[in-house]
């Protein structure tokens, strides 16, 4: 150890010096060369940059581990066992009243907030903690009324503001335009938590409300958007606009878009010719509003587009950058521009592409709603083009019409009924955080028409792999998709799967739905099956038989109908259960229905396999009080096949005798 150190020592000292002498001997030049070389060694390695990890890595990485459980509910509902849904409109019902729920907890920290003053959580995270939303600032100044502004109370800003100009105090522009962008947010209304106080104020005085009349509505005026709340005439904010001492942009810009949103497209682009009178210049915004609200300006189709491309290029004009919202504003107007649209919308995209601004799903969704509107449509490759940029992209919400893209699209994959394309949108919507787009009434939709798809063109086998893992956890499955379902088992005769079927239709809540009973029945009583798949077939024919005869204090009995009755009696007779069988054949004289000369010849080979002769002459003397003609033939078939003691060949005889006279006596009066 020694050595070595003395000479490590003495090797440090030698290249020491070999760096300080200008002059070297040939062994301390490759000294120094060999240093050299070192050195750069040294500097080519490039040590890793700290990683700086997401906050949720770690439950990321948690999650990831865990699969998907088929047979749970939606993850919503996990909490309460007893909001489990059964079905799609439970699920719904559950979810608004689970909503509903968090917004009344809001009110009572709202309406009395002295009860919430202390924070008891350590360590203290303000934004789990209730909002302040009681104003601090007493006495009538601008400072005061920028409070009520931040906390959104309209109509306390409207008089905290009227009492200022009364007092002589100048608002700054400022102030005012902030009092603008809230009464053109909220339509010169009320926010939410003014609405709900007055909503309590009108259910005290609901007794008085409900003697006076209604005032006939109108019928919407041009440039009145029917699906918007109206613009009052003459409102707080008209108002406040034309008192104003001095107006900017802003002022005129907040006054178009609270026009546009709340229906009053005309006086929005009245109020854009004022802008312009006045020298000034709209944002982007302001123009994305404009074109939104061309439907509703113009009638002709290449009219709307001469207004689009005008306020295009006054965009140019006043060197305002499009953004994707301004090109989806676009798209969205050409979608009522008929064939000048679809004409239209590549162009627009084409633009997109030169401006290199990325296309949202928004846009995407507008593009099949222009090309595929009817059904009639010759299939285009849009869609195909869509989903090859689709699946190259994980979207983040830029547009609010962006949730609407994957139902739309799934729906032209079932117009188009291309299983293909559906499974590429799937996997699209399964990349990175697009399945966020899909909130539980949209999923709901999304693969309910997914399945519908599937019934209609996969196999059998690929159809109940995907049934078994999407329901209960991503979709409940709707009438429509249970129907769909029992004709895909019809269509590739796997008719052994309807019991389970059955057994989810009654987990749904369908068991009463008359077009599903009347399918399962028929497709249970039309063809001959093995005893194992009877006797199952004949269970489900039981429970569907307490279904009619139930009824409860809020439930109306399923009334029986001639088919329904047939195929239970079919299904009973096949599985030797004669004595249901008959119960059912009764209910047809109860019902005035007669049945078929299949039903009658069923019960009778079931009558024959169970040696029952009395249940057999029963069904004659039914037949023939029916007055049918096929009672001969089954008296024919009880004498050859049956094995008659005397009493019942006399029983039979008499219906026989009793059937004749009656048949004379109706041809005497005759």
């Amino acid at each position: 150890m020694a050595a070595r150190r003395v000479g490590v020592s003495s090797w440090h000292r030698v290249l020491s010096l070999s760096g300080r002498c200008g002059r070297c001997s040939s062994t301390n030049t490759a000294l120094g060369k060999t240093v050299e070389n070192s050195e750069d060694a040294r500097e080519e390695i490039v040590l890793p940059r700290r990683k700086t990890w997401d906050k949720l890595a770690v439950l990321q990485t948690l999650a990831s581990t865990v699969k998907r459980d088929p047979t749970a509910a939606h993850y919503m509902f996990q909490d309460d066992p007893y909001l489990m849904p059964r079905n799609s409109a439970t699920a719904r019902l559950f979810s608004l009243a689970k909503e509903s729920g968090r917004n009344a907890a809001k009110y009572i920290i709202k309406e009395f907030p002295h009860f919430f003053d202390k924070i008891l959580a350590e360590p203290n995270i303000p934004s789990l903690m209730p909002e302040i939303c009681t104003p601090q600032i007493e006495g009538v100044s601008e400072e005061a009324l920028k409070e009520r502004i931040n906390l959104r109370m309209v109509k306390v800003s409207v008089d905290l503001f009227d009492q200022l100009l009364q007092a002589g105090t100048p608002v700054s522009l400022e102030t005012t335009n902030s009092l603008l962008d809230l009464l053109c947010f909220y339509g010169d209304g009320e926010s939410t938590q003014e609405k709900e106080s007055k909503e309590k104020e009108d259910l005290e005085e609901s007794e008085v409300n409900a003697s006076e009349q209604e005032t006939p509505k109108r019928p919407p005026q041009r440039g009145m958007n029917p699906s918007a709340s109206r613009w009052r005439e003459n409102n707080n904010a008209e108002r406040i606009f034309k008192i104003m001492p001095e107006r900017n942009a802003h002022s005129y810009c907040t006054m178009i878009r609270g026009m546009v949103k709340h229906g009053a497209s005309a006086k929005a682009y009245d109020m854009y010719t004022e802008l312009l009178n006045d020298r000034h210049k709209a944002d982007v915004h302001t123009f994305n509003a404009l074109i939104a609200a061309v439907p509703f300006l113009k009638d002709r189709f290449l009219e709307r587009w001469e207004l689009i491309k005008m306020f295009l290029n006054h965009m140019a004009q006043q060197e305002v950058q499009p953004n994707v919202r301004t090109f989806n504003a676009v798209l969205k107007a050409l979608r009522r521009c008929g064939g000048v649209g679809r004409s239209m919308a590549v162009p627009v995209i084409k633009e997109m592409e030169a401006l290199e601004i990325e296309p949202s799903l928004a846009t995407y969704d507008h593009l099949l709603s222009i090309f595929y509107r009817t059904a009639d449509l010759a299939p285009s490759g849009i869609i195909s083009e869509v989903l090859d940029d689709v699946e190259k992209r994980s979207f983040t919400p830029q547009d609010p019409d962006d949730a609407r893209f994957f139902i739309s699209a799934m729906q032209v994959c079932c117009d188009l009924k291309d299983i293909k394309l559906a499974y590429r949108l799937n996997k699209a919507m399964e990349k990175g955080d697009n399945w966020k787009f899909l909130d539980m009434d949209r999923l709901n939709s999304y693969w309910s028409r997914f399945f519908s798809l599937l019934c209609m063109m996969e196999q059998i086998d690929v159809v109940l792999k995907w049934y078994k893992e999407m329901s209960p956890s991503l979709f409940y499955p709707s009438p429509k998709n249970i129907l769909d379902l029992l004709q895909a088992l019809d269509a590739a005769n796997h008719l052994e799967v309807i019991p389970s079927v059955w057994e989810d239709m009654k987990q749904l809540g369908f068991s009463k739905r008359r077009d599903l009973l009347e399918e399962l029945l028929s497709l249970m009583s039309r063809d001959q099956h093995p005893e194992e798949i009877q006797l199952a077939f004949a269970k489900c024919a039981e429970d569907i038989k307490t279904v009619h005869e139930q009824s409860g204090k809020d439930q109306a009995p399923v009334e029986w109908t001639g088919s329904a009755l047939g195929s239970v009696t079919v299904v009973f007779s096949r599985a030797g259960r004669i004595q249901d069988a008959w119960s059912m054949m009764e209910h047809f004289q109860q019902i005035n229905r007669i049945p078929t000369d299949l039903v009658m010849d069923e019960f009778l080979n079931c009558a024959k396999q169970t040696n029952s002769p009395d249940e057999a002459i029963k069904l004659v003397k039914l037949a023939a009080s029916l007055g049918l003609p096929s009672s001969q033939k089954l008296q024919s078939r009880i004498e050859k096949e049956f094995e008659l003691s005397e009493d019942q060949k006399k029983a039979l005889e008499s219906i026989q005798s009793d059937s004749d006279s009656s048949d004379d006596s109706d041809s005497d009066h005759d």
